[in-house]
């Protein structure tokens, strides 16, 4: 299957990113002062657009890329840059290609990365950056400081994030619990999953670009993401009309794909998953389904907790099904109906701790 864009950039970041070779390769191009232009990969439609140059295959070496740089022309290396195929070989890509770069390097760089669909790396001698070209994507490569200042904010934002989405979903479940959710409850839950899906991705980015540079970050992502319980499907399938995998799979996307400014309409966020039709206010009461509080239930498996809340069709008259009651469900034994019952009276008694003390 074919990668997007942005799946391809993040590819190439990964290959360009502090502590691999061929960063310390361009590196050394950039401190040297020479430009260079690099392709990532080679077939018959790089061969094509070769002219001239010489056909090298050698082993790929930081020191070695820095040396061929200083010749003019652009070099070829294979995908996973580990072998440098050619050198010194002039590009001609379609000209007929749209382009906003200005310099010649540039250009062809862009309309080759177009045409080819391989990325291309820029090095520029009078502007001492390294750029990438991957489709119709242009990226530019900064220093560790700089990214790592950037990422260090993203990750307070994040820890900020965390903690008002652990807020809202406590309320959520106590809600729940005393059948007293609102729209706008939901909305806001769903909202601050979003919030904290998006700040994340931006910052598993920079630990993409960072490379050996970004370990510390990692670990800090891993531990404010870890254990963030069920996320934004789930809820949308514990209230929203639509019931089918696809429609509740295309209710998500919608929601990821809203704009920053749609992000922070509560009642835009209702409408694209399903909540209202538009005409319901925000403070009118729903019911959950209870799929996300059985979900948290770790001893019961997923297509027994599906089971179990479609029988009862809610979360009320789960809560309120005594043991005989849950042993009627396929899959529900004495012992699996025990642990139901102890789960969610936990989770009852826990939520409601979180909301009042």
């Amino acid at each position: 299957m074919a990668r997007s864009p942005e799946e391809a950039l993040k590819a190439t970041l990964a290959r360009v990113a502090p502590g691999t070779p061929l960063r310390d390769g361009l590196e050394r191009i950039l401190r040297g002062r020479t430009g260079a232009l690099i392709v990532l990969g080679s077939d018959r439609t790089i061969d094509q657009l070769c002219s001239g140059g010489f056909e090298i295959g050698i082993e790929f070496s930081p020191t070695r890329l820095r040396e061929l740089a200083k010749m003019d022309g652009a070099i070829i290396c294979d995908r996973d840059a580990n072998r440098i195929l050619r050198a010194a070989v002039q590009l001609v890509p379609d000209p007929s290609i749209e382009t906003q770069e200005s310099g010649t390097r540039h250009r062809t760089a862009e309309r080759v990365a177009i045409q080819t669909g391989v990325p291309v790396v820029s090095v520029s001698q009078s502007m001492q950056i390294i750029a990438l070209y991957v489709h119709g994507l242009r990226y530019v490569l900064e220093g560790s400081e700089k990214v790592l200042a950037r990422a260090n904010q993203a990750l307070a934002t994040l820890e900020r994030y965390r903690s008002r989405l652990d807020q809202v979903t406590s309320s959520l479940s106590a809600l729940e619990i005393e059948a007293m959710v609102t729209v706008r409850d939901v909305a806001v839950t769903l909202q601050r999953h979003e919030m904290v899906r998006r700040i994340s991705e931006e910052i598993a980015q920079y630990v993409l670009e960072l490379g050996v540079d970004g370990r510390l970050l990692s670990l800090q992502l891993d531990e404010l993401t870890v254990g963030r319980g069920p996320g934004s499907e789930m809820v949308i399938r514990d209230y929203s009309a639509t019931r089918t995998s696809a429609e509740i799979d295309a209710a998500v996307t919608a929601l990821q794909e809203i704009g920053p400014t749609e992000l922070i309409d509560l009642s835009r966020i209702a409408n694209i998953v399903g909540l209202t039709t538009g005409s319901e206010s925000l403070e009118a009461i729903i019911q959950p389904r209870g799929y996300r509080l059985v979900s948290g239930l770790k001893a019961v498996p997923r297509a027994v907790a599906d089971r179990l809340v479609d029988h009862f069709g809610g979360l009320q008259s789960l809560m309120a099904a005594t043991i005989d009651e849950l042993m009627v469900v396929d899959g529900i034994g004495e012992q699996r109906a025990r642990t139901v019952r102890e789960g969610l009276s936990r989770i009852a008694e826990a939520s409601l701790l979180d909301r009042f003390l």
